[in-house]
């Protein structure tokens, strides 16, 4: 059997995309994956390294995968964003952070525990309060007296008179 090296997983709601490649870079796996059989079908692997984009509930499967002797990285999508070749669907992202995961200077997010995870919700409720509550600025172009209709109006008409004197 082919040994896998390296996985790139796209995370939805009900199912999930791999891609899969081996020492030669050759893809191996492509396969999607329901929700409920994600872990079954990692626990039968050989432990790899396995590529999320980082997200919520991204920190949830690098655990569960570390649980199952894998080594789980998460990459920040803007940077998974640069290797996607064409379109945007499943497929085309899970091999992205294939890719992506291959790079030897990529950054990576640190996974969360349990703790971590349930300590930055209400600091995200305090930031959604506080956005909510506080009054709209108002853009430059607002804030400046020139928006208002009678100084435009002016404008206009001055601007028709010849300005300069022959």
């Amino acid at each position: 059997m082919v040994k896998i090296i390296r996985i790139g997983m796209d995370t939805s709601k009900s199912v999930f995309q791999l891609h899969g490649v081996d020492e030669q870079e050759q893809p191996v796996l492509k396969k999607t994956v329901r929700r409920r059989d994600l872990v079954s079908f990692f626990a039968k692997l050989e432990p790899t390294k396995v590529g999320i984009e980082a997200c919520g509930a991204s920190h949830y499967w690098a655990r569960t995968l570390k649980q199952l002797g894998h080594e789980a990285v998460l990459l920040p999508p803007i940077y998974v964003k640069a290797y996607v070749k064409r379109g945007k669907n499943d497929k085309i992202d899970a091999e992205a952070i294939c890719e992506a995961m291959s790079r030897p200077s990529m950054r990576t997010v640190s996974v969360k525990s349990i703790e971590q995870q349930a300590g930055q919700v209400p600091i995200g409720t305090r930031e959604a309060l506080a956005r909510a509550a506080a009054p709209r600025s108002a853009t430059p172009f607002e804030a400046t007296p020139r928006s208002s209709g009678w100084l435009q109006a002016k404008v206009s008409v001055t601007s028709s008179r010849c300005w300069c004197a022959s």
